[in-house]
């Protein structure tokens, strides 16, 4: 792509967004047209349509109107370049962490960030799952130097302060959030089995954990994580919970030497 072409689909962007000192030169014809000013609220109007569809905890949590005016926002600040728009608000998470009217939400950013998450795990591609006879096929010695691969439709994180999942977790499934929510660090873990979305609590532990996974650890050292982490956690109770989940992609069997 030419210098001159990519300034000028860069001011075009700006202008459909209404940046300040954008519509210069050819773009300023453009601007001029009776149609453009159509084709801008169009545009603005499917970047909020796509938030409000990809964000719909957080929408229903500051409601219509607060919403739509911060997607409006974060639409003029970074419209989408590419891609459809069920991949759009990668960063909306982040723009909420700074923005102004949120101070009062700290955790509005921390839910932005699950509704972001399920979106992944929704849009992942399908991996056959790791059971426990997968398991059963090794040695207890080989198990252990063996890397349990996280599956691409599963996603979890550990929010330190803030019970983000009780909040995330009540809102997407239209229940009210407790008066009494106890308000301390919260993981969770979400995953997609059959076709089907699910997600649940997940403690400090079990987010190390499967943070080492995704690392390469072998199942030993990512154990020794978890454990330094929550050193009272029974870690057999908790790779159950996440083969029962469909946590791990299969196992690979290991290439005959030759």
């Amino acid at each position: 792509m030419s210098g001159s072409l990519a300034a000028f689909q860069d001011a075009f962007v700006a202008a459909l967004t209404g940046a300040p000192d954008s519509a210069a030169g050819e773009v300023a014809a453009l601007v001029g047209q009776p149609g453009f000013a159509v084709y801008r609220n169009t545009l603005a109007k499917g970047c909020v349509d796509a938030l409000r569809a990809n964000f719909p905890a957080v929408e229903r949590l500051v409601g219509e109107e607060w919403f739509a005016a911060a997607a409006m926002l974060y639409a003029r600040a970074m419209p989408p370049r590419s891609g459809p728009l069920l991949e759009y608000g990668e960063d909306f998470p982040a723009f909420l962490q700074g923005f102004e009217p949120a101070r009062e939400l700290p955790y509005l950013s921390g839910v932005a960030q699950l509704d972001r998450l399920w979106l992944e795990v929704f849009s992942a591609v399908e991996q056959p799952v790791l059971g426990l006879a997968g398991l059963t096929t090794q040695t207890p010695e080989q198990l252990a130097r063996q890397p349990l691969v996280p599956r691409a439709a599963l996603r979890w994180r550990w929010f330190a302060e803030l019970p983000v999942y009780s909040i995330w977790s009540c809102t997407r499934e239209g229940r009210v959030v407790p008066a009494e929510l106890v308000w301390q660090g919260e993981g969770v873990l979400l995953s997609r089995s059959a076709g089907r979305i699910g997600w649940q609590p997940l403690e400090h532990a079990g987010c190390a954990f499967l943070d080492a996974c995704a690392a390469g650890r072998s199942l030993e050292q990512a154990s020794e994580m978890a454990l330094a982490v929550q050193p009272q956690l029974d870690f057999n109770d908790l790779l159950g919970r996440l083969l029962a989940a469909g946590a791990f992609a299969a196992l690979v069997p290991p290439t005959p030497s030759t």
